[in-house]
């Protein structure tokens, strides 16, 4: 098995219980997440060690965080401690037309935010993983953050490891530059990575590759590989989503890799929550690369894991390449009967 590490911010999230708007609502649960602490807790289950390289403050609220990294089989020998804030979000969840809604604190002022670059042993770190997992979120915070997030990924690189970067674009964090302020930034990391997390509207409105007015699959299908030429990429996955009239979502997956597409079933299922979803899909393409398996068993696998994360509390879904396998044929059994 394979050693995991993922660059980025440990959250807090306040989720307002059932379907109440933060508005109507009266008590928050928490919990703490990131895309990071879901990719390599997730790969944790899968038989990985899992590392998160962030820092947490040092307050009680930075040891809870430290308690709940470990319950989840996460590594901390990686985490650096200073500071005095952990960035937050506030989550409610969306019930038919109306979608679920986050709201981000000051981000900017927690203790991975303005971190020094001095709080991580880069070189060191290069050389005990084998893989490295960023993403968009992360890209978007400052220009600190991403400094130190592609010396990162530079290292990795040349001690010999791989770079996963999950495209994540989320407009509220990149604020009035929008799409073409995140460009340059984009363009940099997609040089550095092997395997990558996107879909067409990425590849679209990141990048200004466009596809003409055909269906999705049709654009995806001349995006990605565009994408993949332009930029030296391996490997390219990611997920299609349908949200049906009866509140059942559908899940497709893909993955690309030397001029060859695999897609997964279609998947239909009832959602409890969605939040990370996205985080287990790109845990099911790292292990099954990293397993050496076919590209449709990886993809399948892959999809099921999104799948499976919809049903459970929280970011952080945490299954085993066992139970994954049982849900998704369990599943396939439920459709054809």
């Amino acid at each position: 098995m394979s050693n995991i590490a993922a660059f980025g911010e440990v959250m807090m999230r306040l989720q307002v219980p059932g379907y109440e708007t933060l508005a109507q609502g009266s008590k928050l649960n928490y919990s703490f997440s990131g895309s990071g602490v879901n990719v390599t807790a997730a790969l944790s289950r899968y038989g990985h060690s899992g590392y998160m390289v962030t820092t947490l403050p040092d307050t009680p609220v930075g040891d809870a965080a430290m308690s709940y990294l470990r319950k989840l089989g996460i590594d901390i020998s990686l985490v650096s401690r200073g500071g005095k804030h952990l960035g937050m979000y506030f989550l409610e969840n969306g019930f038919g037309v109306r979608p679920g809604r986050v709201t981000y604190t000051d981000r900017l002022g927690s203790s991975f935010n303005t971190s020094a670059e001095t709080s991580y042993d880069l070189a060191a770190i290069a050389s005990s993983v084998d893989v490295l997992h960023l993403c968009g979120i992360t890209l978007a915070m400052n220009e600190e953050v991403r400094s130190q997030m592609k010396r990162l990924a530079a290292a990795v690189k040349n001690a010999g490891g791989k770079v996963v970067f999950d495209c994540n674009y989320r407009p509220a964090l990149w604020g009035a530059p929008g799409y073409a302020g995140a460009r340059p930034h984009y363009e940099e990391m997609l040089n550095l990575a092997d395997t990558v997390m996107m879909n067409e509207k990425d590849a679209e409105f990141i990048l200004g590759i466009g596809s003409g007015e055909y269906g999705r699959i049709t654009q995806l299908k001349h995006a990605v590989p565009e994408v993949a030429r332009r930029f030296g990429i391996q490997t390219a996955a990611g997920t299609h989503r349908e949200i049906n009239a009866d509140n059942t979502h559908s899940l497709t997956g893909y993955i690309y890799q030397a001029d060859t597409f695999a897609f997964s079933r279609k998947l239909t299922f009832s959602v409890h929550d969605r939040i990370g979803a996205g985080d287990a899909f790109a845990s099911g393409i790292i292990h099954g690369e990293l397993q050496g398996y076919p590209l449709q068993q990886t993809v399948d696998l892959a999809a099921a894991a999104g799948m499976l994360a919809h049903t459970v509390v929280g970011d952080t879904a945490l299954f085993t390449e066992t139970e994954v396998r049982r849900a998704l044929s369990d599943h396939i059994g439920d459709v054809e009967r």
